[in-house]
């Protein structure tokens, strides 16, 4: 903007004309100064060091992350150990006094989670995430495609990251963002243009590693490109989720070989221990599977998850702070009515998951199934009565029914 040269120009901060200061700049109707705009920086970086040393002083150790992790998922004790590590240790780098005279630079480090469906893989994320009180973003890495295609910018799980934060750029800048189904992105052999796999790492790899990110935050990004912010991605962390099938194929070939012959011992699918092998992934087994070596260097934190048995889905079903018995059985109590599941009716309940091959996830599609019923009949029908889930209603497909509780029935008869 030309100043009129007959026009006393003033800064709108400070007060000083325009022949006092060095510089002065021109927004719509305001001025700033030049010793205006270091002070607004300095006191901007005063309030980034105040919470970066805020976040250092509030960070739980490595132990008190794994116990609340412990509260929320069932088994996985390596995974939960090795992430508690990993975020402590993300973290505590944030946390650092900034010091120009540092020799030792700290860099952050993002995690590849690699297990079956339902292993807990994105429940492990949102706890985390609770637990810091970090805003978190979770996208699809399926949606993906590169800038200018149909599909979803890999900018906009970033733009996911700002909405969670409510708009706070500085509190989206120390979140974190889960990204499902990585594998699904996996180079494609003999595809030319690849815009949902190879084309998606390579538009992921600049903010995996951190740089500052123009993202548009109104409308459509294609629509509206001016209307944009800048978010640095130093300090964001990045977890990677996917289940990797037949990964378990290249590690047993590297590890043991092809057997071949009539003397050769090849375990079904059912008997082989699947989360075993995975504990043994190198890098080189990923990109043998279809990521690039750019991508796999930007993850260097591998966290392996086992498929989730019997004993553990029950478990699941009963053990942590949110589990599904304790949901519904709290949603009874509320109409006056008490639930109860036989010990052998879960155990059917889990292996019906196991079935489906959809592990935990599961879980919840089987229990609205065999609830659905009750669950419409007890606000009307109204308190004192007791629903008994037992194995014949698993095993026969049959609706459980809802009876009057015996304690109320003896009270009525005395």
């Amino acid at each position: 903007m030309k100043f009129d040269k007959s026009t006393v120009y003033k800064c709108s901060f400070c007060g000083k004309l325009d022949r006092q200061v060095n510089r002065l700049i021109a927004g719509p109707g305001v001025y700033i100064c030049d010793s205006c705009i270091r002070l607004c920086s300095e006191i901007l970086d005063d309030e980034e060091e105040n919470d970066e040393e805020e976040i250092a002083q509030n960070l739980p150790k490595p132990k008190k992350i794994y116990s609340i992790l412990d509260q929320y998922v069932i088994g996985q004790d390596e995974a939960k150990k090795t992430l508690s590590v990993a975020v402590y240790n993300h973290y505590k780098r944030i946390g650092q006094k900034k010091n120009s005279k540092q020799e030792i630079e700290l860099q952050k480090s993002n995690i590849l989670m690699i297990g079956p469906t339902g292993s807990g893989k994105t429940l492990l994320a949102q706890t985390l995430a609770k637990i810091l009180k970090v805003p978190l973003a979770i996208v699809d890495a399926n949606s993906l495609t590169e800038a200018g295609y149909v599909g979803e910018d890999v900018e906009d799980v970033l733009l996911a990251l700002i909405r969670s934060a409510n708009g706070d750029i500085a509190k989206a800048e120390r979140g974190i963002i889960y990204i499902d189904e990585i594998d699904k992105i996996a180079r494609k052999p003999g595809v030319t243009r690849d815009i949902s796999g190879e084309g998606v790492q390579q538009a992921l790899l600049k903010i995996l590693e951190g740089a500052s990110i123009n993202v548009s935050v109104a409308g459509n990004s294609h629509q509206q490109p001016n209307d944009t912010v800048s978010i640095d991605t130093r300090n964001i962390l990045f977890i990677c989720g996917g289940a990797f099938n037949d990964l378990d194929k290249v590690i047993e070939t590297r590890t043991k070989g092809s057997k071949l012959g009539f003397g050769a011992d090849v375990p079904t699918k059912s008997e082989k221990d699947v989360g075993k092998i995975l504990k043994e992934v190198l890098p080189d087994d990923l990109l043998k599977h279809g990521l690039i070596p750019e991508f796999v260097g930007r993850l260097p934190i591998i966290v392996t998850l086992d498929a989730l048995d019997e004993d553990a889905l029950v478990r699941i079903l009963t053990q942590p702070k949110n589990a599904l018995v304790k949901q519904y059985k709290k949603l009874m109590e509320m109409d006056g009515a008490d639930l109860v599941f036989e010990d052998e009716a879960l155990r059917l309940i889990a292996r019906e998951a196991i079935q489906r091959n959809t592990g935990a996830r599961g879980l919840r599609s089987i229990l609205e199934r065999i609830m659905r019923n009750v669950m419409f009949e007890v606000p009307s029908v109204g308190g004192n009565t007791v629903c008994t889930i037992t194995k014949e209603d698993i095993m026969l497909n049959r609706e459980p029914q809802l009876r009057m509780d015996p304690k109320i029935l003896k009270k009525n008869k005395g």
